[in-house]
């Protein structure tokens, strides 16, 4: 009889310190919080924020770093994380190292198909941030997302 590996399930949670993210200001103040300072102009990162049906962060995921100009956003993996743990929304965030906030043609891409993939799995992609050290860019706010 060959072998076949088991997944195990499991979830643990201190829901009396989960932080609550009401808008766009909120998210980008806890992810910065998260970020480092020492390399947000240097290097492009991708991070997701994992929350619960109330707003509630579950957790913030390093998706992953990149180069100067990009970095890899694979949608499998985002979904994959955000099922894991059971969140009912996700907000993606990345930096653009040159503090430039204007999204790219592929940030906007990238955007549609991640919401698109999201819908499929009852998940809610709440918003999709632009970081730089001194601001933010928000799809939702200007109503892209």
């Amino acid at each position: 009889m060959k072998k076949v590996s088991e997944i195990n399930v499991s979830y643990s949670s201190d829901s009396n310190n989960k932080v609550f993210i009401k808008n766009s200001d909120a998210a980008y103040n806890l992810v910065l919080a998260h970020w480092n300072n020492n390399t947000i102009e240097f290097q492009e990162e991708v991070k997701v924020l994992l929350l619960n049906r109330a707003n509630r962060v579950l957790g913030i995921y390093d998706l992953s770093k990149g180069g100067v100009s990009s970095s890899t956003v694979d949608i499998k993996i985002v979904l994959s994380v955000a099922l894991k743990c059971h969140a009912s929304n996700i907000i993606l965030v990345h930096n653009h190292p040159s503090g430039n906030l204007k999204p790219s043609k592929n940030d906007i891409s990238l955007t549609k198909k991640l919401k698109k993939a999201c819908g499929y799995v009852d998940i809610v992609m709440l918003d999709h941030l632009i970081i730089s050290k001194e601001g933010y860019y928000s799809f939702k706010d200007v109503g892209e997302l």
